[in-house]
């Protein structure tokens, strides 16, 4: 007797797909998409082609992100080693035949330009995650000062290149993992009491310490003149200070309520240098006002708070660390970013996540996103 069994639907078919995404995790992110291709058609209309080219990388970052959603975290835990080893083999190239661009060697010719330093923002925290994994429940100290190194290492490198912005986004993704793998705060609070005095110290001399033929260890010449812009944009307002200056009277001309869509005077006047990419925090600050900025800042607050909740509820150390990194990251990169727009942080070249135009920091970003979606996806079916 021959039985007919029903052919399941496309969606039945798909749902596999897609279970175990978070959803709190994947609004916060269409929500800063919308307001990302809001600004950006405001801010670039005029801009040739940035606004569908933001649009196609938003689309390739999503489509990493599924991709990558669909790995399970053991299977990256593999790739760690390599991956890190891959991105340290690159960032040796660099050093030694890189391309240069404006002053600064950082891109490797390879067929096509790539930018080695972006690798290790997901690298590092990869490597790190695997290392503790590794020493679960047999941690001395001795482990920590080894993930020392695997973190100094890369980012040495990524200041000789120069490039101060991605070295310390690299730095913060390596350092959230050692401080939740459990480092003691003895240790911590020592640099951070220290780092507190010297910025302390450097606003209150800053005139004897950003004088003329004042030379400072361990910093560049242009790294120099950016914290001495930073402290007094003044200084040199139609050069060096420029970008500050206009950041900050855009940001302050929006008021509360902003002047409206596609109002901006100070955007569409080309007062806001870089105004599509690293500075379009003033942009959008300009037409939609402080109300604006606290539901943006809102925004990335919960979705940092949505990764550090599934960090928490992750079911091993290893999905624990690297979600929790992966939260470190766009915080940094929200923070820095409207740190200097707004004149409270040097002038990095730090993209904001999903505003600002950018394929290689999108590509990042989805990277970044379908790891933390992995790791919910783990936590789910370990509960199932």
């Amino acid at each position: 007797m021959s039985r007919v069994f029903d052919r399941p639907s496309l969606l039945r078919r798909l749902s596999p797909w897609f279970s175990g995404f978070d959803g709190p995790l994947a609004f916060a992110v269409f929500v800063l998409a919308c307001a990302g291709l809001m600004v950006m058609y405001s801010s670039g209309f005029d801009h040739g082609s940035r606004f569908e080219d933001h649009g196609r990388n938003m689309l390739i970052a999503g489509g990493i992100m599924f991709v990558v959603a669909q790995i399970p975290p053991q299977r990256l835990m593999t790739m760690a080693v390599p991956l890190y080893a891959v991105g340290m083999t690159l960032l040796i190239a660099v050093a030694i035949f890189g391309v240069s661009k404006k002053g600064a060697r950082r891109w490797l010719s390879v067929g096509v330009t790539i930018q080695p330093s972006e690798i290790l923002k997901i690298a590092m925290p990869l490597m790190l995650a695997w290392w503790f994994q590794k020493r679960e429940g047999q941690l001395r100290m001795l482990d920590f000062l080894v993930a020392g190194v695997l973190l100094a290492l890369p980012v040495g490198l990524i200041m000789k290149q120069p490039d101060l912005g991605t070295a310390l986004l690299v730095l913060a993704a390596g350092l959230s993992v050692i401080y939740f793998a459990g480092l003691s705060w003895k240790l911590v609070a020592p640099p951070l009491l220290l780092g507190a005095i010297g910025i302390a110290l450097l606003v209150l001399y800053e005139p004897e310490l950003c004088a003329k033929g004042v030379d400072w260890p361990l910093l560049r010449d242009y790294q120099q003149q950016r914290v001495c812009t930073l402290l007094d944009p003044t200084r040199d307002p139609l050069g060096k200070g420029f970008h500050i200056i206009q950041g900050m009277i855009a940001i302050g001309s929006g008021g509360f309520w902003g002047k409206g869509f596609m109002q901006g005077t100070q955007t569409h006047l080309e007062f806001i240098p870089e105004r599509t990419t690293d500075f379009i925090f003033a942009a959008y600050s300009e037409e939609f006002g402080l109300f604006g900025n606290l539901l943006l800042i809102a925004t990335f607050f919960f979705l940092v708070l949505r990764a550090l909740v599934i960090a928490l509820e992750a079911p091993t150390v290893f999905t624990r660390l690297l979600a929790a990194a992966m939260a470190m990251i766009f915080f940094c990169y929200a923070f820095v970013n409207m740190g200097m727009v707004s004149g409270i942080l040097p002038v990095v070249g730090v993209p904001l996540p999903f505003i600002s135009y950018g394929g290689t920091a999108m590509v990042t970003l989805g990277l970044g996103l379908g790891i933390l979606m992995s790791v919910a996806k783990s936590k789910r079916l370990v509960q199932s």
